[in-house]
């Protein structure tokens, strides 16, 4: 049986499954690339292009062409395109799916089973946006995984000769992360991670669209700004990141901006971009700056490898600033693939550890012979650990019985170990009070906070009081956290024993309606 991992990235996608001698293998799409663009062109509301064609169409119609969608993830939000509303999740599935529909062609076998990788610091929001994509796009979602750690496999299978901690660099389209991670006889550990979802490449290619508009206007100031076009806007866009690109391997590269009729010809130098981006570079070093000292709380403080992954790691600026701060000679860990190769690894071993746990040996055993694993390598699979975190706390609404204040009270912490599981109990505030909300709040800002706004509510509910109690009648709240960063809440009214669950179903999008996205999804020509 086959599975795979899925990088679904902000600027750029991969599939990966496992080979027949056990490494992880790429997928490439039908135009023969190994990763396809993360941009979606409606050419109709039944027929929709993905990738390298919808990123050329962005230039001619771009009001009907979506990118960066991953940045609106567990928002509730849509895209309004041919008189309909897409979800972000909507468009994620159409990426999803001509992935997977390539993948099915490639190699003749169904796409079902995958296992999709989300930033380390994505959210519950995020991930359960990112999971419920994959539903809509027809796949069974084994997992939800970090793309740290998804990296981590991936260096832990192929450099497997010692103990390592390694901290993990991840700067990719859209997103930043940085992740320490100890690998000890085989298992994996996440000691801390933290990041910004919106932090990557990107943010370069504006800044340099904005270089390149400003150099426009300065040599034609009569012809007005080529950013109030939106097809002007679109090439400027593309020919930023191409500049970027080329600015890896080479010192000056020269953009010819037209608009209105004019052209004016813009050198650009690697020296002039490291200046135009310097802040956004130091937002990441101060990230990871963080991490370190997170990790050495925890008693962790010397490092074996800088690993740095993400396409936006090929810029030399980044190797360079991180060697100079941190002392380690940074190590490119196949910087575009890893990721998803580090998926498909996962996705293999969790569906061999199940049928081994679910007693259908021969399946797993064929699934191993399969992938010519030898009887030490089914071994360590079949015994192989991974431990995450929190990435980020989570609480509920309390009340200053005094003052009449609310506040957040965090039953889980950043970087607590996955899974987490934690019961408080909580008093009413008021003498007869007949009902109590419980509003699920998420750590919004960077560190955590007790502020109601510097935290995003969730998921809310309200429980039954028994009549005629006094103030400081409590209720029991409970806050597990599973490995793949999905919450349940669970709070307990304890002489009548009136339960309220909260599944936390966020993303924007409810069961019902993500069944009416797949059946809808399913009759729109994905190409």
């Amino acid at each position: 049986m086959a599975v795979y991992g899925i990088d679904l990235g902000t600027t750029y996608s991969c599939i990966a499954s496992i080979d027949d001698v056990g490494r992880p293998a790429v997928q490439r799409n039908l135009e023969g690339t190994d990763t396809t663009p993360s941009v979606v062109f409606f050419e109709s509301g039944e027929n929709v292009v993905v990738g390298q064609t919808a990123k050329d169409t962005a230039v001619l119609e771009p009001d009907n062409v979506v990118s960066l969608i991953k940045r609106d993830m567990g928002r509730d939000v849509t895209r309004p395109i041919h008189g309909i509303d897409f979800t972000p999740e909507e468009v994620s599935a159409f990426i999803l799916l001509k992935l997977a529909t390539d993948a099915r062609t490639t190699t003749g076998e169904e796409t079902r089973d995958v296992v999709i990788t989300v930033p380390a610091y994505f959210g519950v929001a995020e991930r359960d946006a990112t999971r419920k994509a994959g539903r809509i796009a027809g796949l069974n979602v084994i997992d939800i995984v970090s793309e740290p750690i998804a990296a981590a496999i991936t260096y832990g299978v192929l450099n497997p000769e010692s103990d390592r901690t390694i901290l993990v660099y991840d700067l990719g389209g859209g997103t930043f992360d940085t992740t320490v991670i100890a690998l000890r006889e085989g298992h994996i550990e996440v000691v801390c991670t933290d990041g910004d979802h919106e932090l990557g490449g990107a943010d370069w290619d504006a800044r340099l669209v904005e270089h390149l508009a400003e150099r426009f206007r300065a040599e034609h100031p009569d012809a007005g700004d080529p950013l109030d076009d939106r097809q002007t806007e679109q090439q400027l866009r593309r020919d930023a990141e191409d500049a970027k690109k080329a600015l890896t391997s080479r010192t000056s590269h020269t953009v010819r901006v037209m608009h209105g009729g004019r052209v004016a010809s813009v050198e650009v130098t690697r020296e002039k971009l490291e200046e135009l981006t310097k802040d956004l570079l130091d937002r990441t070093v101060e990230i990871t700056g963080r991490t370190l000292a997170t990790a050495a709380e925890k008693g962790v403080e010397d490092y074996d490898d800088l690993v740095l992954v993400g396409g936006s790691t090929k810029m030399p600026v980044v190797a360079a600033r991180l060697q100079t701060e941190l002392g380690l000679a940074p190590r490119l860990q196949d910087p575009d693939l890893a990721v998803a190769k580090g998926a498909a690894l996962y996705a293999f071993e969790e569906t061999y550890r199940r049928l081994v746990r679910e007693g259908a040996a021969e399946r797993a055993e064929e699934m191993a012979n399969r992938a010519g694993l030898s009887a030490e390598q089914q071994r360590q699979i079949a015994g192989r650990k991974i431990r995450t975190v929190a990435s980020h706390a989570f609480g509920i609404v309390v009340v200053d019985r005094e003052t009449g204040a609310e506040s957040v009270a965090h039953l889980v912490h950043a970087n607590d170990e996955l899974p987490a599981a934690r019961t408080e109990d909580f008093f009413t505030v008021y003498d007869d009070q007949a009902s109590a909300d419980i509003r699920v709040m998420e750590q919004a800002g960077v560190v955590e906070s007790a502020d109601l706004i510097d935290n995003t509510e969730i998921a809310t509910g309200e429980i039954r009081v028994p009549p005629g109690k006094k103030s400081g009648w409590p209720i029991g709240v409970t806050f597990e956290l599973d490995s793949s960063g999905l919450l349940n809440v669970t709070a307990v009214e304890k002489e009548t024993g009136e339960r309220l669950e909260l599944k936390v179903d966020v993303g924007g999008m409810s069961e019902e309606e993500v069944e009416r996205s797949r059946k809808a999804l399913s009759r729109v020509q994905v190409s």
